[in-house]
């Protein structure tokens, strides 16, 4: 059927969940199905009802074969879809950060994706992202990756000001020695609360 629809419509109709078959074959962890759909001339730009592509989705879940292959097949519009936030405010880059897919973060980066891009709902960074959720491993990979650690999130916090509270003293160590000496001090605010409370994980 795929082969018959080739470059057809059909390829492209979504269900009540405005999911296509693409955003079906990644959930389904289908990546040669998934091949066959983009290749047959599935957009892979489509968004579902959370405002997810099927590349936000595989970055969601983890997916690595179906992040693979979208990536390799999708090489024209992949500029577009790495910098595109879902719904909740979060690109790709974010969803694999926020579920802790360290090989999936270093291949968005190698791909292009802006490693300091800010989620919309509260302007952090994945190296906010990753302080929040207290994933060393996440934070070290960002910094070796280049994420500037002078980054201001939308309330003015650093990732080293959420370390403040916060458990892990190796992710406050590592990040009090390559921040800038004059952004150590927390800054006075009457929103800190929330400012720094920890990351929304739960995505639709």
């Amino acid at each position: 059927m795929i082969r018959l629809s080739h470059h057809h419509p059909f390829l492209n109709v979504q269900n009540h969940q405005r999911q296509t078959a693409l955003h079906l074959a990644v959930i389904t962890r289908q990546p040669q199905l998934v091949e066959k759909l983009l290749k047959a001339g599935a957009d892979p730009r489509l968004v579902d009802n959370s405002g997810n592509t099927a590349l936000h989705i595989a970055c969601k879940r983890g997916s690595l074969a179906s992040f693979g292959v979208i990536t390799q097949n999708c090489r024209r519009h992949l500029t577009t879809i790495l910098s595109s936030t879902n719904y909740s405010g979060h690109n790709c880059l974010h969803l694999a950060s926020i579920n802790g897919y360290i090989s999936l973060v270093e291949s968005l980066v190698r791909l292009g994706a802006d490693i300091n891009a800010q989620e919309q709902c509260s302007g952090r960074t994945s190296l906010h992202l990753a302080v929040d959720l207290q994933n060393p491993p996440l934070v070290r990979c960002l910094l070796s990756l280049g994420a500037n650690v002078n980054c201001f999130n939308y309330g003015g916090f650093t990732p080293y000001h959420l370390t403040y509270g916060r458990q892990s003293e190796e992710i406050r160590c590592e990040l009090y020695e390559k921040t800038a000496h004059e952004l150590r001090e927390l800054p006075d605010s009457e929103s800190d609360e929330s400012d720094m409370e920890e990351a929304d994980t739960p995505e639709d």
